[in-house]
């Protein structure tokens, strides 16, 4: 259900807006869509696992915070995100 240290790793290091850059809206978003998307697949064989369904649902919460500032601040930005990871239809 985690996502691994070398996943996190590429991921930091694609979506990263300077070196060691971990805190950027940015990375934050696509590590969270991965951890969103782990679980989705885990919720596929697992239907009632509530207490990690709660925790998914906070994840998500968290996610759309964090694209509402994004939005907010530099709409660039933000469009430049959804479309590399595929958030909107």
């Amino acid at each position: 259900m985690s996502i691994t240290v070398e996943r996190k790793k590429a991921l930091i290091d694609e979506f990263a807006r300077e070196a060691n850059d971990t805190g950027s809206p940015e990375v934050q978003v696509a590590i969270l869509t991965e951890r969103i998307v782990n679980l989705t697949e885990h919720f596929k064989s697992h239907k009632k696992d509530n207490h990690s369904r709660r925790g998914l649902l906070m994840l998500v919460n968290k996610r759309r915070r964090l694209l509402d500032y994004l939005k907010n601040t530099e709409e660039a930005r933000y469009q430049a995100l959804i479309a590399k990871l595929g958030l909107r239809k």
